[in-house]
């Protein structure tokens, strides 16, 4: 597993100072209905919560 997990979106509130992010787990997905992604435009992660 990765040892930090960096996110630059400062709205969620798993965000932390030096664009760490503090979630326990990460859930990435992909746009294309299955699991299969040809790069990171391709994908989204579900983890995100907003702060507000």
């Amino acid at each position: 597993m990765a040892k930090d997990v960096l996110c630059e979106v400062n709205s969620c509130k798993y965000w932390a100072t030096e664009n760490k992010c503090n979630a326990s787990s990460i859930y990435v997905v992909s746009h294309r209905g299955s699991n299969q992604a040809r790069n990171s435009e391709e994908t989204d992660c579900k983890t995100f919560e907003s702060k507000i």
